[in-house]
Formats: C-alpha cells, structure tokens, sequence
C-alpha cells in the first residue's frame, strides 16, 4: 500500500520558487521546475541549507538536513515540501 501525498497548490509553489530566486539572487524566470540549483545557478552548500531554514519558517514544516539531497532542482523541493506537509 502506498501513500499519496497531496500536491502544492500554486501558491505555495509560487512561494517555493520566489524563496529560491531570493536566496540564489536569480529573476523569477531563470528558475524552471528542473533546472540544478548547483550546476546551472552555482548554489552553495550555504545557500542550500538559507533555503532549507526558509522553507521551515515559511511552511511552518521540520526539514532534515538529509532531504538536502532531493532539494536539487524546485520539483526536489516542491516533493520534500509536500511530503514534510503531509506529516
């Protein structure tokens, strides 16, 4: 049995995204749902973790540092975000 986890609605992807463009310092439209926050915005372990503490105090959600690994892109992040909301 699985579990279905409920999308974002489109605020909140859009809160998702302008967090990201203010932390990497990118305009709204540099940012597509795949593009690799490190190897096409040269985002640092740093400003990796801004984002991390941002979404928390935004959503109001926990995030663990190892999800890290998922948050590559704003579709990693928006999956993360969905799944810590669900909790």
């Amino acid at each position: 049995m699985t579990t279905q986890i409920p999308a974002l609605d489109d605020a909140a992807r859009t809160q998702i995204k302008d967090i990201v463009c203010d932390i990497l310092e990118l305009e709204l439209d540099e940012v597509s749902d795949t593009s690799l926050f490190k190897e096409e915005h040269d985002a640092d372990s740093l400003r990796t973790i801004e984002i991390l503490a941002s979404l928390e105090r935004t959503f109001g959600i926990t995030l663990k540092q190892s999800e890290l690994s998922r948050m590559v892109n704003l579709a990693g992040v928006h999956a993360v975000v969905a799944e810590a909301k669900a909790q």
